[in-house]
């Protein structure tokens, strides 16, 4: 009984002294990505850039109300605070577009050097030969890559609510709340893909600029160039004259949407504006027979968060992909030897 008593103790403490160093290590790489420059630089862009869309999106917002006798109903019936994310009068892009071109950039720059950086300086080594297991020191990396987007997103998020209370004078509906929670959750999952496509590239490549090149390059493939050959295959096939009924091309509009979503920039897209937009009540192709009664009405959060399950669903599978694929080569890796 007294073995059993001093291995359960012996266990607990293990367990403890590992929470304690994981924390550790969580709370020493956060600190370092606070410190660094680059992060800082490109907080700082992310700030000013979604404050200017704010600005923009408010100005838009208090004309529409100023020529309008009936503003009181407006505020009620138009998910004013939705429109400060996804509304702007032309001079600045929406939130939404921000976060969808700098938030990749911000995953990246957490990710690129994450370990390759650790190897070269050869504290990867000495931190090895520490009584703490391998796999700590990748998950404390991503944690706290995640936990600083979380901070920064949720801050950013609840701010422009607050600044759009003191401006426009009108609350948040409960389900506008919930809408902008869910989105805020959203952006953190799409950055996490990036981050943990960084992360990958870092366990790879031993040169930290090659595996920022890569996260790069990757980037810019689905953010300019996948759309382009997805669309020129597109137009090929429908002047091709291989269609010749509705029903095909209603079959090629929709094989077209499943190669656009193999995009995370396209999946994050379309479900940012299914969550910000009610009115958006399908994202593919309808037919007039579908559309034949239908009541052009704004969904429920619950219908829109079903219409973009599959889309959170992929990306969540990508960042897991990524991640896993990350894990098991950093656990293989011979680290004494570099």
């Amino acid at each position: 009984m007294d073995k059993l008593r001093s291995s359960v103790r012996g266990e607990r403490n293990s367990v403890q002294t590992n929470r304690n160093a994981f924390l550790a290590l969580v709370r020493k790489e956060f600190t370092d990505n606070i410190k660094s420059w680059r992060i800082i630089i490109l907080l700082a862009i992310i700030t000013l850039t979604c404050f200017g869309s704010l600005y923009t999106a408010v100005t838009t917002i208090q004309d529409a109300i100023s020529q309008s006798e009936n503003a009181q109903k407006i505020g009620k019936d138009s998910y004013l605070f939705l429109k400060l994310f996804t509304v702007s009068d032309g001079t600045l892009p929406t939130f939404i577009t921000f976060v969808t071109f700098l938030g990749p950039l911000l995953g990246i720059a957490l990710g690129f050097d994450a370990i390759n950086s650790e190897r070269n300086k050869g504290t990867l080594s000495r931190l090895m030969s520490q009584p703490v297991p391998r796999d700590f020191v990748l998950n404390a990396k991503f944690a706290a890559a995640l936990l600083l987007n979380v901070v920064l997103f949720f801050s950013l998020g609840f701010l422009v609510m607050a600044l759009g209370i003191l401006i426009l004078g009108i609350p948040p509906t409960f389900e506008e709340f919930a809408r902008i929670f869910c989105f805020l959750i959203l952006c953190i999952t799409y950055i996490a893909f990036w981050l943990n496509l960084g992360i990958l590239f870092s366990v790879v490549f031993r040169q930290a600029a090659t595996s920022a090149l890569s996260g790069i390059a990757v980037w810019i493939f689905f953010s300019v160039f996948y759309n382009m050959i997805v669309r020129l295959a597109a137009k090929s096939i429908f002047t091709s004259g291989s269609i010749t009924s509705p029903q095909q091309a209603i079959q090629a509009q929709g094989t077209m949407l499943n190669f656009m979503r193999l995009s995370p920039n396209y999946l994050f897209s379309e479900s940012t504006n299914t969550l910000l937009s009610p009115s958006v009540r399908s994202l593919g192709p309808l037919t007039t027979r579908q559309k034949a009664g239908a009541i052009p009405s704004p969904l429920p959060l619950d219908q829109s968060l079903l219409l973009i399950w599959p889309q959170l669903t992929g990306l969540i599978a990508a960042t897991l992909i990524c991640f896993a694929i990350a894990y098991m080569l950093f656990m293989r890796q011979e680290i004494r030897s570099n």
